[in-house]
C-alpha cells in the first residue's frame, strides 16, 4: 500500500532530476577536484604554457607596437605569482584560476596595445 502511494511522487522527482544540466563552471570545479593528485603536472603545464606564450609577448608588443614598459612588469609579475602559487602547493583549482586570469590580462594588454 505504501508503495503505490509513494510511486507517483518518486516518478515526479526522477523526471525533475533528469532535467538538471551542470554548468560549465561546476564541471570545471569538479574536474579540478578530481585532478588533486596531479598538482605537480598541472603546475608544470601552466608554467610551460605561460613561458612559451606570455613571456615573449612583451618583447613583441614593445618592439613592434611601441608598447609601454609597464607591460613587461605586469607579465613578469603574473608569471612569478604563478610560480609562487604552484610552489606553495596550491590546489589545482587555484592554479587553473590564476592561469586563466593571467591569460585574460595578457590578452587584454595585447589587444589594447595593438588597437591603440
Amino acid at each position: 500500500m505504501a508503495t503505490s502511494i509513494k510511486a507517483p511522487t518518486q516518478w515526479a522527482n526522477q523526471s525533475a532530476n533528469n532535467q538538471h544540466y551542470p554548468s560549465l563552471y561546476s564541471w570545471l570545479v569538479a574536474f579540478a577536484e578530481r585532478q588533486s593528485d596531479n598538482k605537480t603536472i598541472w603546475f608544470l603545464a601552466a608554467l610551460i604554457f605561460q613561458s612559451l606564450v606570455f613571456l615573449p609577448l612583451p618583447a613583441l608588443l614593445i618592439y613592434y607596437y611601441n608598447a609601454p614598459i609597464v607591460i613587461l612588469a605586469i607579465t613578469l609579475t603574473l608569471f612569478v605569482a604563478n610560480v609562487i602559487v604552484g610552489m606553495r602547493g596550491a590546489s589545482v583549482k587555484t592554479i587553473f584560476r590564476l592561469s586563466i586570469e593571467s591569460f585574460l590580462i595578457n590578452l587584454a594588454m595585447a589587444i589594447i596595445c595593438i588597437l591603440a
